[in-house]
């Protein structure tokens, strides 16, 4: 037996996780958990002075569960690479976002596996996680590793098995949901799946790393699509009026085969739907092709927060104020219900077109879960919601779902309201006073 898979079988192989973000954490936590002795490392210093306290902060990770592993010395914090020589299995959980041109930047997965090649000895296993485009793994993260003299599948291991987290949900978490992994080699993917196996009830292997980093691109981009097509229809819906693309889809839902409901919203945040199309679209470049129909939805995604802003503008010009003089409060800024993550959050960005057009514009936000936003330079904080503040309001703007919010309270007590996410679905009262997006609906107002 290999003396790596005896060391992950007893659990006296030592994990490493590089980068302590909504990924790294919460994985890092896991292994902790089944008594492993993990290492993280973050160049952030107090992501790392947090966590060497016990405090946490990423929503989906338990703070008890952080505080134990942290007390019983299971899990460590460091802001530099010195420890990847005692690792035996090791992670790499770094951004991956895009440039302002949208092409892709790679450079915190080159600078992570340039660090890690300075302490990479033999028998180590080497897994990536981060979203990327296929033929990363092997292609890039692999030839820095093995300037070292060490050899993939031979010397040491190395593998690709992509992230699949989703802020905020309670069902599917770290340990439940199955992953994907595959090597440089069989071996490759066989320890890769064995230590994801430790804290992961289903991993499912594939031939090579270019298949586990595509599929991963697929994942997203799937959604990337569905949820475009039913943005252009809520734009059609509301183009012709009398017609609730809520209603329609609620309807199409009820058939029980060939179909699957995807909802519009005021543009698409997070990290890898938004951001998923334009890996591949960039790496398809170098190959003759162009994928016209990956790029057309990515765009219309893209194009809704200068929708919502236009459906704004369209409200207040019915109204005896100017924009300049108006009062808008935004109901949530984080990019999903129930999770204060912002990241790429289509709130902010609503927020930021008006702001840029706007500068004398009275705008205020709300959301439970986020006490401070940045917009164009200024910071933002949460403000109470209350009858008297929703009175005040010219506007009202619900950008994210909370489920923690009165709709009735809100609609009752604000003039008008732009609905975004069908939030008011259930409102009793006042529905003459509600716009929504993708209906052309207009009752009139009571003022």
């Amino acid at each position: 037996m290999n003396s790596l898979e005896q060391k992950i079988k007893s659990k006296k192989a030592i994990i490493g996780v590089v980068g302590l973000g909504y990924v790294g954490l919460p994985l890092a936590v896991e292994f902790a958990n089944k008594g492993f002795k993990t290492i993280g490392i973050d160049l952030s210093n107090w992501k790392v002075e947090k966590i060497n306290k016990g405090e946490n902060y990423i929503q989906d990770v338990n703070d008890k569960e952080l505080e134990k592993v942290v007390k019983k010395k299971f899990l460590v914090a460091k802001n530099n690479y010195d420890s990847v020589p005692e690792m035996d299995v090791i992670y790499i959980c770094v951004p991956t976002p895009f440039t302002e041109n949208k092409e892709p930047d790679i450079s915190y997965i080159v600078n992570a596996s340039e660090e890690i090649a300075k302490g990479l000895r033999k028998g180590q296993l080497v897994i990536l996680k981060s979203t990327t485009f296929p033929n990363t793994t092997e292609g890039i993260v692999q030839p820095i590793l093995e300037r070292t003299g060490l050899k993939a599948g031979k010397d040491f291991y190395l593998a690709f098995s992509p992230e699949r987290i989703d802020p905020g949900n309670k069902v599917w978490t770290t340990k439940n949901t199955p992953v994907v992994v595959g090597g440089v080699t069989k071996k490759c993917t066989d320890l890769a799946a064995l230590s994801n196996q430790q804290i992961i009830s289903k991993v499912v292997k594939v031939s090579n790393p270019k298949v586990a980093e595509m599929e991963k691109l697929l994942e997203n981009i799937f959604r990337s699509v569905n949820i475009a097509l039913v943005n252009e229809m809520a734009l059609l819906c509301d183009r012709m009026g009398g017609i609730n693309i809520w209603e329609v889809i609620e309807a199409a839902s009820t058939k029980p085969f060939g179909f699957m409901p995807f909802y519009p919203g005021p543009g698409i945040g997070g990290h890898c739907i938004l951001i998923d199309p334009y890996y591949l679209e960039w790496q398809a470049r170098a190959y003759d092709f162009v994928t016209h129909f990956i790029r057309i939805a990515a765009e219309t995604n893209e194009n809704m927060p200068f929708y919502v802003k236009h459906m704004i503008l369209r409200e207040i010009s019915q109204t005896d104020k100017s924009i300049q003089n108006s009062k808008i409060l935004f109901l949530g800024a984080a990019f999903k219900k129930d999770v204060d993550d912002t990241r790429h959050s289509p709130a902010i960005k609503v927020m930021e077109l008006l702001l840029k057009d706007y500068c004398d514009l009275q705008l205020m936000y709300n959301d439970p879960y986020v006490p401070e936003i940045e917009v164009n330079g200024l910071k933002l904080n949460s403000v109470k919601l209350t009858k008297k503040l929703l009175n005040e309001m010219d506007l009202v703007v619900i950008t994210t779902n909370h489920s923690i919010y009165d709709y009735d309270f809100i609609v009752k007590n604000s003039r008008r309201v732009i609905d975004t996410r069908n939030a008011t679905k259930n409102v009793k009262n006042g529905q003459n006073k509600i716009v929504l997006l993708g209906s052309g609906a207009r009752k009139g107002y009571s003022v």
